[in-house]
């Protein structure tokens, strides 16, 4: 029963990170959508494409948690919310 419990566990620590994975590239696509439209200071500007930049960056690490954390900082300044 302790080993399948440790194989569920498992399984689901394995498919989150495919979870985390594809949901990247939405919120990349979200933040470049809203680019165009957005009426920010040139600060706010800089920052959302240093956030945009360094998600993608670290998606194609293969760090999707630290990816999502980036994007989430991009699109609290847009103000997207997702």
């Amino acid at each position: 029963m302790k080993f399948r419990t440790i194989l569920v566990a498992s399984v689901f620590a394995l498919t989150s990170g495919v979870a985390f994975a594809s949901s990247c590239p939405k919120h990349m696509k979200a933040i470049d959508a809203a680019l165009p439209k957005a009426k920010l200071s040139s600060q706010q500007m800089a920052d959302v494409k240093k956030y945009r930049a360094e998600g993608e960056s670290l998606h194609k690490a293969g760090k999707h948690a630290d990816s999502l954390a980036a994007l989430a900082k991009a699109e609290k300044i847009l103000g997207i919310k997702m």
